[in-house]
């Protein structure tokens, strides 16, 4: 399997959301989809409202293709009263080690 396209994401939650944004991005509907290889969610130890999420996609376009469904569409409008801020950067997953 060859991962094409990804991205590092750095999400704000609004002070004391941090645990209502790992549990919404633990129900992420492309943890199921064939085209989504990696959908990695971390946490700041030292600050519990900041998350970060590392996806890994077969395709720049199958990555569009999800987003622009209305099933992904509907999960991601549910991000608006939680974060309080965000950044992106694209990142493409080579290899490595998690045991969760």
């Amino acid at each position: 399997m060859t991962i094409t396209h990804g991205f590092h994401a750095t999400m704000t939650a609004q002070p004391g959301q941090g645990d209502a944004l790992v549990t919404l991005l633990e129900r992420a509907p492309s943890l199921g989809h064939d085209d989504c290889l990696v959908f990695l969610i971390g946490r700041s130890a030292s600050n519990p409202d900041l998350v970060f999420v590392t996806e890994g996609w077969r395709s720049a376009e199958a990555h569009a293709d999800f987003f622009a469904s209305d099933v992904a569409r509907a999960y991601t409008a549910e991000f608006g009263p939680l974060v309080l801020d965000s950044a992106y950067a694209d990142e493409v997953p080579l290899g490595g080690k998690a045991i969760l």
